[in-house]
């Protein structure tokens, strides 16, 4: 039997996830970044996208909303600003979002009054990584 990698997943929230798997695979600041058991010691910075946990062939998708990824002895620690799996997302709240975070980057906006151009852009980004984890999920059945 093949050594695991212990994940845990920590939000505001609580615990989002924790256990053991053969991979896990996230977006950091530079890019997907896989770890596997026995990885050297890393700290990273996390973007807004994709977790892949994968174990024994099969893949389960999550979205991390940025945060920060440590990977120790004991395995890897992901602290988030939020998580979600693909059947708990508000598609309907998720467009509203990207419609909002969207008039606000074109001046479409009623209230442009301190516009803050990169939160918008985050804005955009989370609201559009729901709706893509979101849609890819419905695609699977």
């Amino acid at each position: 039997m093949a050594n695991k990698l212990h994940l845990r997943v920590v939000t505001p929230h609580g615990q989002f996830y924790d256990g053991d798997c053969d991979m896990a695979i996230m977006k950091t600041v530079d890019g997907d970044t896989g770890i596997l058991y026995g990885h050297q010691p890393l700290t990273t910075v996390l973007d807004v996208g994709k977790l892949r946990i994968i174990d024994e062939g099969e893949e389960k998708d999550s979205t991390l909303m940025g945060g920060f990824a440590k990977v120790s002895p004991e395995g890897l620690t992901i602290i988030s600003d939020a998580a979600e799996w693909p059947g708990d997302i508000d598609i309907a709240r998720a467009k509203e979002s990207r419609e909002r975070a969207n008039a606000r980057l074109h001046g479409e906006s009623k209230d442009t009054s301190g516009l803050d151009i990169s939160r918008a852009e985050a804005a955009l980004k989370r609201a559009t990584l729901r709706i893509d984890m979101a849609g890819a999920k419905k695609l699977k059945k």
